[in-house]
C-alpha cells in the first residue's frame, strides 16, 4: 500500500470541499518562520512522516510566534521518528478545539465493503479512549454500487447521538469524505481528529490515507513513486528496483533495503529469495549462522531470466556486501534455468569477487544448477548452486564457511562491463532491451549455437548469419522472452558475437 503524507491527504479533502486548517509546507528553519509570520497566529508544526504517535515522539509541537516556530522547526527538521528521518514539516494554524471526532474508512476483508467507521470522540490514543468506554464508535458497510447517501450518514450520526444542526453539518462531510476514499482508491482512511473550533468551524485538523497499491498507476495527480507501504521514504535503490518491476510485469519482483550503509566484513550478504514463505525461512537461517541481511528480494511467479537479472545486478549493486545468498521455497513451479542465466548474466557482468551460494530448487532445476556451475567456474567469486534435496540451513552454513576463509583483500574491484557498449553490426529491440550481433565475427563462427538455443525461435538464419526471424515489433512486444540463452551459448561455445543489452535505469548514478 502507498501512503501519502499529512499534507497530501489533506490536499484531497480540500479538493472534496473539507475545510482544513490555514497552514503551509516548509523544508528549513526560515520557510517556518516566515509562514509563522505570514499566519500571525500561534502555530502548531507537525512532522511530516508515516508513523502514528507522532505527538508522543516530539514530532508535534506549538509555537507562539514566529521565533519559537524557527527554533522549533530545526529541532523536528532531521529528526529520526522510529527511522523515518524528518525533511518535511507541516506549519498550520493552532486550532481552538470545542470537541473532537473520528471519521475513518477501511476496506474490510470480511464484509468485502467499504467500511465507514465514526467516533464521537477523537484526537490521540482514539483505540484506549473507545475501549475505555468514553466515546461510541459506530461502523457501517457501504454498497459501492450505491455509494454513501446523506439519509446513511444522517442515521449513523443518530446512533451515536448527534442530531440538530450538528448532524446537519456532519452529515454532509461524511459524504464527502468517503467520495474522496472511492475517487483516489483508498485502502484506508482517517481524519483524526474531525474538530468543532470554539468559532462554530469543522475543520480536518489530521489526516492519513493509504492507496491501494494496485490503483496507484490511475492516479499519477498523487505523484506516489512507489506503490509499497514503507515505514519511511524509500531509498535511492528502491526506487530504481521498483521501476524494474513496473516496466516489467513478467513475474513479480520485490526488493527492500534492510541497511543501506555499513562497512566491509561486517557480515552483510546480498540475500535473493523466491516465493515470501521460502525467502523468509532462508532468511532464518543466515541469521542462524550469524549473517546480517543486507535487503530482502523476491523474483518469483515465474519471472523473465532479464527481471532476475536485474535483480542480481542491484543486489550486488549495494558496496561491501561479503556474500550472496539466493534460496527460495525449493519446490517453484517456474523454470529454474530462466533464473539461473539472469544470475549468471549479473555475475559476469560485474565480475562477481565474492561467494555466492544459490539454491535453486524447482522445475529443471539439474539445467539450472548446470548452468550456474558451468558458466562461473572463471569469475574470481566462488559460486555453489544446490537443488531441492538440500536443506536453506545447508546452504547458508556453507556460504558461512566460503566468506570466513575468503580473500577480501585480493578480490578484484566491482567493476561493470555490461554497460554503456555501442550497438554491433545487427541489433534489434526486445521488450525491455535489445540484442546486438557482430555479424563479421559470426562469418568466422564454426558452431554458431545462438540460433540453436533460441527456444521461441526469435533467431534464424540467412545465409551463414543469425538474422531475427520474426518482424521487429513482435520481437519488441515480447516474442522474444529475454531467456538470455543464445547470449551464453555464443560467449562460451561461439564466437563471442552475441550481447544482451539490459538496461537498469538508474542503477549507475546509485551506485
Amino acid at each position: 500500500m502507498a501512503k501519502l503524507y499529512e499534507y497530501q491527504g489533506k490536499g484531497l479533502l480540500e479538493k472534496a470541499g473539507i475545510s482544513i486548517p490555514q497552514g503551509e509546507i516548509a523544508r528549513s528553519k526560515k520557510e517556518a518562520k516566515e509562514i509563522a509570520e505570514k499566519m500571525g497566529r500561534p502555530v502548531v508544526i507537525k512532522a511530516q512522516a508515516w508513523i502514528t504517535g507522532r505527538a508522543k515522539a516530539g514530532g508535534v509541537l506549538f509555537a507562539h510566534d514566529p521565533a519559537e516556530a524557527e527554533a522549533l522547526a530545526g529541532r523536528i527538521l532531521g529528526m529520526n521518528l522510529k527511522g523515518f528521518i524528518v525533511k518535511e514539516i507541516l506549519v498550520e494554524e493552532k486550532l481552538d478545539l470545542e470537541r473532537e471526532f473520528y471519521l475513518g474508512m477501511v476496506i474490510d476483508d470480511v464484509s468485502r465493503s467499504p467500511l465507514l467507521i465514526f467516533g464521537s470522540s477523537g484526537g490521540t490514543g482514539i483505540e484506549d479512549t473507545a475501549k475505555a468506554g468514553n466515546g461510541e464508535i459506530l461502523k457501517i458497510p457501504i454498497d459501492i454500487s450505491k455509494g454513501l447517501p446523506a439519509y446513511q450518514a444522517r442515521n449513523l450520526l443518530r446512533k451515536v447521538g448527534i442530531r440538530g444542526s450538528l448532524q446537519n453539518r456532519l452529515a454532509p462531510l461524511l459524504v464527502k469524505f468517503y467520495q474522496v476514499c472511492k475517487t483516489n482508491e483508498a485502502r484506508s482512511a482517517e481524519i483524526n481528529p474531525l474538530v468543532l473550533t470554539s468559532d462554530g468551524r469543522m475543520i480536518a485538523a489530521d489526516c492519513h490515507v493509504v492507496i491501494d497499491d494496485y490503483a496507484v498507476f490511475r492516479h499519477p495527480d498523487l505523484e506516489i513513486d512507489i506503490a509499497r507501504e514503507f515505514d519511511r521514504p524509500p531509498t535511492e535503490l528502491e526506487r530504481v528496483a521498483y521501476q524494474v518491476e513496473a516496466k516489467d510485469h513478467r513475474g513479480t519482483f520485490y526488493f527492500l533495503q534492510m541497511a543501506s550503509a555499513f562497512e566491509p566484513r561486517s557480515g552483510f550478504i546480498g540475500f535473493h529469495g523466491a516465493g515470501g514463505g521460502g525467502a523468509m525461512m532462508s532468511m532464518d537461517a543466515l541469521l542462524k549462522c550469524g549473517f546480517k541481511i543486507a535487503n530482502y528480494c523476491d523474483t518469483s511467479g515465474n519471472p523473465s531470466a532479464s527481471k532476475v537479472y536485474r535483480a542480481a545486478r542491484i543486489i550486488l549493486s549495494q558496496q561491501n556486501i561479503d556474500g550472496y545468498f539466493a534460496s527460495g521455497s525449493g519446490v517453484a513451479s517456474q523454470e529454474q534455468f530462466h533464473s539461473a542465466r539472469g544470475l549468471v548474466k549479473a555475475f559476469r557482468e560485474v565480475n562477481l569477487s565474492i561467494p555466492a551460494v544459490i539454491r535453486i530448487g524447482g522445475n529443471s532445476e539439474e539445467q539450472a544448477i548446470h548452468i550456474l556451475e558451468t558458466f562461473t567456474r572463471d569469475l574470481p567469486g566462488k559460486v555453489e548452486a544446490y537443488g531441492r534435496d538440500t536443506s536453506a540451513a545447508f546452504c547458508a552454513t556453507r556460504l558461512k564457511e566460503l566468506v570466513q576463509r575468503w580473500d577480501y583483500a585480493s578480490a578484484p574491484i566491482y567493476h561493470d562491463n555490461g554497460r554503456k557498449l555501442s550497438p554491433l553490426s545487427y541489433s534489434f529491440e526486445t521488450l525491455t532491451g535489445a540484442i546486438h550481433i557482430d555479424h563479421e565475427k559470426c562469418r568466422i563462427c564454426a558452431d554458431k549455437p545462438c540460433v540453436q538455443a533460441c527456444r521461441a525461435n526469435v533467431l534464424r538464419f540467412e545465409g551463414t548469419l543469425p538474422m531475427l526471424a520474426i518482424p521487429e515489433q513482435e520481437a519488441k512486444k515480447g516474442k522474444c522472452t529475454e531467456c538470455l540463452a543464445c547470449e551464453l551459448e555464443c560467449q562460451f561455445h561461439g564466437n563471442k558475437a552475441l550481447r544482451i543489452d539490459l538496461p537498469i535505469p538508474g542503477l549507475e548514478s546509485v551506485v
